[in-house]
């Protein structure tokens, strides 16, 4: 009795290690081919945000591939027409800005007396001037290195269209993740699986449509508050704003830094008023838009949500950070079935 015992516990213990280095080796293959689980990740999320739409071209008997081209072309002419008409004031204001940091800086500095005695008594104005030099002499570079990267990341002809064609295949096979767990599961679990990844998808497209209004939102009144405080570009920090929105928790903040830092170099008064202009955004955007927008789409814990940043940013930059909470919201779905599960049988 007491060597059955043991060969159970043999057995029980053997199973559970061999399956901790499974997960290890495949969370370890993902790794390699992140690149690739990436692209994988952006069309999953496109193919969210297109469905809805093809959904109802569908319903006025509109083949599924043929209403896919259509977006594809009234999203590309829009992006176009948008781009065509932002890019010029863009890189305008952008380029006038990064001439001028220093300049502001000293105006800043200059405008609040006393702070200009304490940072010259302290070195803090030679130091800071240093560093906007280095910033200056290393923004072309560093501008130069995120655009290559961009561009050689969605500008790669390869790259593009195996996204395009990656959503196409999404969305015209409205099945083909069911199609895909069908084929790598046992029979017993395919129904439960598809299930799974049909409420993930859901919640990513809940995600993305909620990021994509407020964006927008908090873009549009940002713009608006800074042309009415006459702070000068408006059109970069509030563009920088909507997009630092698909960040939650940091974003925000880092977007307020270069907008009360400018405001500040244009009188101290501007600068508070900046700063109250972004602090109310935030509290209306926490307190209103967020729970009417996002309507609890995501439903993460903030330790969680912050931890998926750093470790989507850590993975693959920017870009990283954006599919941070995507991701983490789909894996949630999975861990909590699990839960759900275990309670079940105990």
């Amino acid at each position: 009795m007491a060597i059955d015992k043991q060969k159970v516990m043999f057995d029980v213990s053997l199973g559970a290690i061999l399956k901790v280095v499974a997960v290890i080796l495949a969370l370890f293959f993902l790794y390699l081919v992140r690149d690739i689980v990436v692209i994988f990740i952006v069309a999953l999320i496109l193919a969210t945000l297109i469905s809805p739409l093809s959904d109802w071209f569908a319903k006025k008997r509109i083949p599924r591939a043929l209403a896919v081209l259509l977006i594809y072309i009234v999203l590309i002419g829009v992006l176009s027409m948008v781009l065509t008409l932002l890019i010029p004031p863009l890189v305008e204001q952008s380029g006038q800005l990064i001439q001028k940091l220093s300049v502001y800086w000293d105006d800043m500095v200059s405008r609040v007396s006393a702070l200009k005695d304490l940072a010259v008594t302290q070195g803090w104005v030679g130091d800071a001037q240093d560093g906007l030099k280095s910033l200056q002499a290393g923004l072309p570079k560093a501008l130069s290195g995120i655009f290559s990267t961009l561009s050689g990341f969605f500008g790669g002809i390869v790259t593009f269209i195996l996204i395009l064609v990656l959503t196409f295949y999404m969305v015209v096979e409205g099945d083909a993740l069911k199609k895909f767990f069908k084929s790598i599961a046992p029979e017993r679990y395919q129904p439960h699986l598809v299930g799974l990844m049909t409420r993930a998808q859901h919640k990513i497209g809940l995600w993305l449509r909620g990021a994509l209004t407020l964006g927008l939102i908090v873009g549009i009144f940002v713009y608006i508050g800074l042309t009415i405080l006459g702070v000068k570009y408006a059109l970069v920090l509030a563009i920088l704003a909507g997009l630092l929105e698909l960040i939650p928790y940091f974003g925000p903040p880092i977007a307020a830094v270069p907008a009360v830092f400018l405001a500040f170099s244009q009188a101290p008064i501007k600068g508070f008023l900046v700063l109250a202009l972004y602090v109310i955004i935030q509290q209306l955007e926490n307190n209103i838009l967020v729970p009417k927008v996002m309507q609890k789409a995501v439903g993460l814990n903030p330790v969680v949500s912050i931890l998926s940043l750093g470790i989507g940013f850590k993975l693959a930059g920017f870009l990283g950070a954006i599919l941070a909470i995507p991701v983490a919201t789909a894996v949630g779905v999975f861990v909590m079935d699990f839960i759900e599960l275990r309670k079940r049988k105990i």
